[in-house]
């Protein structure tokens, strides 16, 4: 993703109540999926370990979801790199004309550009933040769906390729899994609303509304902040609206295909942002609770409907 300086709807119909769901999300069981993860090493597409990574991905759907679709093809970068890339698409209650879309992606970055890093930048990302905590949040959604079916369609899409290239020279080698996607939507209805999980798992977590987000789909951001107050974590979701970055992300993608689409994402990881897009982007910057929080706030959203 690349921050971007500040630029200058539909009526949701889900009920609300004030009383907390039962905790079906189970955080630490997601911090595990997010160690997995890591354990493959940087999942740069066109690497072994973002090859390990795809098929463990592609099976633990399977094992989960009531189907999964795979969108696999080669994206030729500005360089003339041929890159394998893989979106996965676990769906639940795939008859359902009403639907709700979880996204995040599932690669990592293959070079330590943040301007503040003064070590060798040709160091790959880890990722355990960036790609590993919102992919981490989705297993762990469909983990609680398979327990307890949601009545609405739930998709959860891991997108691939969104932090190979270089967001200022080489904007086709960068969303592309999200690109993709919205240029081969599934068939039927498109999701009510689709919110972004990117950066969630930062241990001093603390997430504001993100500007392109209120731009586009401002009664999305709305009703997911309004749910994280309702259901207890408010002080996490903190709804101050202009206060959060202005971020090119996946997101921003789907809204230009019509998808009301947001951004739940931290983009203060470490003191001045320094851990991201670095080597210290690792698994003890990150923490089960943070994993909890959201993916709280993520269910109480699927069973509003």
């Amino acid at each position: 993703m690349r921050l971007v300086p500040l630029l200058a709807g539909f009526a949701l119909t889900t009920a609300c109540s004030s009383a907390p769901p039962a905790r079906e999300f189970d955080g630490q069981t997601a911090f595990g999926y997010l160690q997995q993860q890591v354990a493959f090493g940087p999942r740069i597409p066109g690497t072994a370990a973002h090859a390990r990574m795809a098929a463990w991905l592609d099976s633990t759907m399977r094992r989960r979801s009531d189907t999964v679709v795979v969108q696999a093809w080669n994206h030729v970068t500005a360089r003339g790199d041929t890159l394998p890339l893989r979106n996965v698409i676990a769906r639940f209650n795939p008859a359902a004309t009403e639907r709700v879309l979880f996204f995040a992606h599932w690669d990592t970055r293959p070079v330590s550009d943040n301007p503040t890093f003064k070590g060798d930048r040709t160091q790959p990302v880890p990722g355990a933040n960036d790609g590993a905590s919102g992919t981490a949040i989705l297993i762990a959604l469909a983990d609680a769906l398979r327990k307890q079916p949601a009545k609405v369609g739930v998709d959860l899409l891991f997108t691939d390729g969104e932090d190979y290239g270089n967001f200022q020279s080489e904007p086709a080698d960068v969303l592309i899994g999200a690109r993709y996607y919205a240029a081969h939507q599934l068939p039927g209805p498109k999701p009510l609303y689709a919110v972004l999980l990117d950066m969630v798992g930062d241990k001093e977590l603390r997430l504001l509304p993100e500007n392109q987000s209120v731009l586009a789909a401002p009664e999305v951001v709305d009703l997911v902040w309004t749910v994280a107050k309702e259901i207890g974590h408010g002080d996490v979701f903190v709804n101050d609206i202009g206060a959060g970055p202005t971020l090119i992300d996946d997101h921003v993608e789907l809204q230009k295909v019509g998808i009301r689409a947001i951004d739940v994402v931290d983009f203060e990881y470490g003191a001045g942002n320094s851990f991201w897009h670095t080597p210290d982007d690792t698994i003890d910057k990150v923490s089960a609770q943070s994993l909890q929080v959201v993916g709280d706030v993520m269910m109480a959203l699927i069973r509003r409907h």
